[in-house]
């Protein structure tokens, strides 16, 4: 944290302060709208079913934890507690990377790719239905690159073990 005076601070306009406000509402209220409704539909977290998306989206359904890690923008510890639960459900299992002993890659089971599937549709409803069915085609595109700009900023900024050419960028599995 700086302690710059405040007359060095560069305080938002009267509209980037009214942007900002939406997106701080926004930034809390759809994840709690997904969560609640993959949980009554579902029972999964919102986390839990993007874990199983990622895994479902790759060849042999397998993926290095740190790449998962990276797919699902968690922390590694988060990630770690939820593939526990999602092994004791039956749904994923953990193995070494053939590649590289050192990692461990989570593979999605029969059953996780069947709990996907079955969730999948109620998921992409309700983010239709919240976020896509509002918006023109013009809006979507918008909000695709306003949200990259703002990922490209927060990937410059953050710490992260996963630099370019790091073990735990790519995918050992």
């Amino acid at each position: 944290m700086t302690n710059e005076p405040i007359s060095d601070v560069r305080w938002l306009t009267q509209s980037e302060n009214a942007a900002w406000v939406a997106l701080v509402d926004l930034m809390f209220r759809l994840p709690s709208t997904l969560e609640s409704d993959l949980q009554r539909e579902s029972n999964l977290s919102f986390y839990e079913y993007m874990v199983l998306a990622m895994l479902s989206e790759h060849p042999e359904r397998t993926l290095g934890m740190g790449y998962l890690n990276n797919l699902t923008s968690g922390s590694l510890s988060r990630l770690s507690h939820v593939i526990k639960r999602l092994e004791a459900a039956g749904y994923v299992t953990r193995t070494r990377s053939t590649k590289d002993k050192r990692h461990t890659n989570a593979h999605l089971t029969d059953a996780g790719y069947e709990k996907i599937v079955a969730s999948a549709p109620s998921h992409v409803t309700k983010a239709r239905e919240t976020v896509f069915d509002s918006l023109t085609q013009e809006q979507v595109a918008q909000l695709s690159e306003i949200a990259n700009a703002i990922r490209e900023n927060l990937d410059e900024n953050r710490l992260s073990p996963c630099e370019e050419n790091k073990p735990a960028c790519t995918n050992p599995a």
